[in-house]
């Protein structure tokens, strides 16, 4: 009993948040469902409509991360946009506070696109429309169009469609 009651209070108290908190962001579409509870540079981040990402989410980046339509995180997704500047001579890494243009780099999630739990993105990459990334990966380099992706580094898996299977796919969805 006490048990269903600090659930519910959990899930009002998880709403409440998310409703609070969406505006933060740079841009969020309709249909936008987060965990108020994860980290996020919310003033840096695009999101576009029907968005799901998961709990203990980390989403971090002094550039752009920028999230399309129709797109799905698993829990525990890490999409770090940013880097330390380590070039610097004579100085503690901790202690160099400049950035070289090349340590931030913008994040591109396109449209219907699944990040599997635990993935990692690094910054500088795009992950292109209908594309799948396995649980557990870490993306290193752009992930073309409906393909699938995972391990570390992420390589690719296979294609999601074949090619005429791809465009019957692609008709239908126009004809929505």
């Amino acid at each position: 009993m006490i048990g269903r009651l600090i659930n519910t209070l959990y899930k009002i108290n998880r709403k409440i948040l998310m409703f609070l908190y969406r505006p933060m962001f740079k841009k969020h579409g309709k249909n936008f469902v987060f965990d108020p509870f994860s980290q996020f540079s919310y003033g840096t981040i695009e999101v576009g409509d029907d968005v799901y990402i998961g709990p203990r989410a980390n989403f971090g980046s002094i550039t752009c991360i920028t999230i399309g339509n129709k797109v799905m995180f698993g829990p525990d997704v890490s999409l770090l946009g940013g880097d330390h500047n380590t070039s610097q001579i004579g100085e503690f890494m901790v202690d160099v506070k400049w950035k070289l243009p090349e340590n931030d780099l913008p994040i591109i999630i396109e449209d219907d696109v699944w990040i599997g739990a635990r993935a990692i993105i690094l910054k500088g990459i795009t992950i292109k429309t209908g594309s799948i990334v396995a649980a557990g990966s870490l993306v290193t380099k752009d992930v073309s169009s409906y393909s699938i992706v995972g391990g570390i580094p992420a390589r690719l898996i296979k294609e999601r469609f074949s090619p005429k299977d791809l465009e019957r796919h692609k008709n239908l969805l126009n004809a929505k």
